[in-house]
C-alpha cells in the first residue's frame, strides 16, 4: 500500500514542503531515497524500535520511502515521526484519511517518545502557506508553532499519542498562544537597570544616543571601569520589539536550536556576548550544513564583543560586510542561504596592553609603540563602521557610596522610544527603521547643515583626518541627537557632540 505524509526542510530561516511517500509491498528490506543525510538514513533503526515499543508491528514486507523533491538535501532526525506514521498507515495499522491535512515532524526515541526539533516556527509558517489544516509535532515545540494564526497545532509526547489522534481514538487539546500576553509579560523583565550605575553620565548619554538611533558603539577604558556592566544594561533602554521583529528573531533562534523548550516567542531583544576565541563560522554562521552565527542570533538586539583587540583579526574583518548590508550570505556547493544580521554592535577594549592608560589612579607601564600596536589590532575600515567611540573613566571607590542612584532604564527608554517614533515617521514607506541605516541620499535629504555646521564639520574632518565613512557616521549621530531633543534641524551643538564621539579617529590608525 502507498501513502503520503508531509514534512518540512529548513532552508536558512525559512522552510519548504517535503512529501514523504511510503510503500509497503512484496519482498523484504528497507530503502530510503531522496538525498537524505546520515541522520535521516539512520532513522530506520529508530523508527523500527519505536514502532515495536509503542505496541505496533513493524511490517515484514519491503518498505520503500521516497522524500521529494529528490534534489533537496534532507537533514536531521525530525523526519522520524512522519516516516513512522507513513509506515503504520501503509501497513493498515492506523487510518490514512487525515494524513493530507497535517504537516508532521518529530524525532523519535527508541521507546517511542518524541524529542524536540529545530525550526518549529518556520515549519508552521510553511504549513500555513501550503494550505494544511494543522501541524503535529513534539509537545515542547508546540507553543512556538502555535504563534502562527490560522493553523491548528497539536503537541504530542509519543508516537502512540499521534497514532491515537489519527485513528480518531482521542481528540488532543489544541495548543493556543496569546501573543499580546507574551509581550505584556516580558515588557519589564530586564535583570539589569541603569539606575544601578552611579556616575558615568557621559557613558549613559552615549548609550542612550546609540539606542535611539541604532548606532554601533565602542567603549574604551581600563579593567573594572564598568564597560561590561554598562553594555548589559543597553537592552533595557531599547524600544520594545514589534511582532514582526519577534517572529524574525524567533525563527533564527529556532533553526539554530537555541530556543528553550516550551518557549513560544522571543519578545525581548537578544544580548549575545561571544568569547574572543570564537571562529569565523561561529560569528557569522556557516558549517557543512550552514547554521546561523552570533551576528544573526543577535538580530534586532545587541552583539557585545568584549576585549575587542583579542578577537582574531580575520574574525573581525568578516563582520564588515554584514555590518553594512545587515544580511550575511553563506554559499556552499549545493546551496546558498541568507541570514538576517541587523544588530547593534557594542564593543569594549582596554586603552593599552596593561589597561591603565589614562587611569586616574594607576600608572600605565606601556611604551607609546606598544599602545599604538595594540590599537592597530583593529583595522581602520572596521572602526569606521562604529558610530560612537566612548572613553570610560572608572568611578573612584570613595565616590561609589556618595553618588546618588542613576536615572532608571524606564525613564531613558521613554526618551529613546520618542526619538524612534520620530524616525519611523521620517522613514515611513521605506526599508529604513533607524538613523543608523540611512544611505548617502538619505543623509542629503534629512541631515542638511547650515553654514556654521558645514564649517564646523569641515574643520573636524581636516584636523582628525576622518574618512568619508566617518563623515557619514557623524551626520547620522547628529541626526539622532537632534531627534532626542525633538528638533527638526541639526544644530552646531549636535554636530559638536557627535564629533567628540570619534575619539579613536587619528591619522595613524591602522588599515
Amino acid at each position: 500500500m502507498l501513502v503520503k505524509t508531509y514534512g518540512s526542510a529548513l532552508q536558512g530561516i525559512d522552510s519548504m514542503l517535503i512529501t514523504i511517500e511510503v510503500s509497503v509491498g512484496k519482498g523484504s528490506g528497507f530503502n530510503l531515497v531522496g538525498l537524505p543525510d546520515n541522520a535521516v538514513k539512520e532513522s530506520n533503526q529508530r523508527v523500527f524500535t519505536a514502532i515495536w515499543n509503542s505496541g505496533f508491528t513493524y511490517p515484514h514486507n519491503k518498505v520503500v520511502i521516497s522524500m521529494a523533491p529528490a534534489d533537496v538535501k534532507k537533514e536531521g532526525s525530525a523526519y522520524d515521526l512522519p516516516i513512522a506514521i507513513g509506515i503504520l498507515a501503509a501497513s493498515n495499522q492506523i487510518g490514512n484519511n487525515l494524513l493530507g491535512d497535517y504537516l508532521i515532524m518529530g524525532e523519535l526515541s527508541l521507546d517511542g517518545s518524541l524529542n524536540p526539533v529545530k525550526g518549529a516556527l518556520p515549519m508552521a509558517l510553511n504549513a500555513k502557506a501550503a494550505g494544511f489544516k494543522g501541524f503535529l509535532l513534539p509537545a515542547v515545540n508546540a507553543p512556538e508553532a502555535a504563534v502562527v494564526e490560522g493553523l491548528d497545532v497539536y503537541g504530542f509526547n509519543s508516537l502512540k499519542e499521534v497514532a491515537e489522534m489519527l485513528n480518531g481514538d482521542k481528540t488532543p487539546h489544541r495548543v493556543m498562544v496569546d501573543k499580546e500576553e507574551l509581550f505584556n509579560q516580558s515588557a519589564s523583565e530586564y535583570p539589569f537597570d541603569f539606575e544601578d550605575v552611579k556616575g558615568q553620565d557621559n557613558i549613559k548619554r552615549a548609550l542612550e544616543i546609540a539606542a535611539a538611533g541604532g548606532h554601533n558603539v565602542i567603549m574604551i577604558g581600563p579593567p573594572g571601569s564598568g564597560k561590561t556592566m554598562l553594555a548589559k544594561r543597553l537592552p533595557s533602554i531599547l524600544p520594545p520589539m514589534t511582532l514582526t521583529e519577534a517572529l524574525e528573531t524567533t525563527k533564527i533562534h529556532s533553526v539554530s536550536g537555541a530556543m528553550a523548550n516550551n518557549t513560544a516567542l522571543i519578545t525581548k531583544r537578544p544580548f549575545r556576548s561571544p568569547h574572543h576565541t570564537i571562529s569565523d563560522a561561529g560569528l557569522i554562521g556557516g558549517g557543512t550544513y550552514p547554521q546561523p552565527g552570533e551576528i544573526s542570533l543577535a538580530q534586532n538586539g545587541v552583539l557585545f564583543l568584549d576585549e575587542l583587540p583579542e578577537f582574531k583579526r580575520s574574525v573581525l574583518e568578516v563582520m564588515r560586510q554584514p555590518m553594512e548590508d545587515r544580511i550575511v550570505t553563506i554559499s556552499r556547493a549545493r546551496m546558498s542561504v541568507k541570514y538576517p544580521a541587523a544588530f547593534m554592535m557594542v564593543a569594549a577594549m582596554n586603552p593599552c596592553p596593561c589597561g591603565y592608560y589614562n587611569h586616574p589612579e594607576k600608572a600605565c607601564v606601556c611604551s607609546p609603540g606598544a599602545v599604538k600596536k595594540y590599537l592597530n589590532r583593529i583595522s581602520g575600515p572596521l572602526m569606521d563602521r562604529i558610530d560612537l567611540h566612548v572613553e570610560v573613566i572608572p568611578v573612584l571607590v570613595k565616590d561609589l557610596t556618595e553618588l546618588p542612584k542613576g536615572e532608571s532604564s524606564k525613564i531613558i527608554r521613554q526618551r529613546v522610544i520618542k526619538a524612534r517614533n520620530i524616525q519611523q515617521k521620517r522613514f515611513a514607506g521605506t526599508n529604513i527603521h533607524s538613523n543608523s541605516q540611512m544611505e548617502r541620499k538619505d543623509l542629503e535629504k534629512f541631515c542638511r547643515l547650515d553654514e556654521n555646521g558645514k564649517n564646523l564639520l569641515k574643520t573636524a574632518m581636516e584636523r582628525l583626518s576622518l574618512s568619508a565613512r566617518a563623515y557619514d557616521r557623524i551626520l547620522k549621530v547628529s541626526r539622532t541627537i537632534a531627534d532626542l531633543e525633538g528638533t527638526e534641524s541639526i544644530q552646531p551643538n549636535h554636530l559638536a557632540e557627535a564629533i567628540q564621539y570619534r575619539s579613536l579617529d587619528r591619522e595613524s590608525w591602522g588599515n
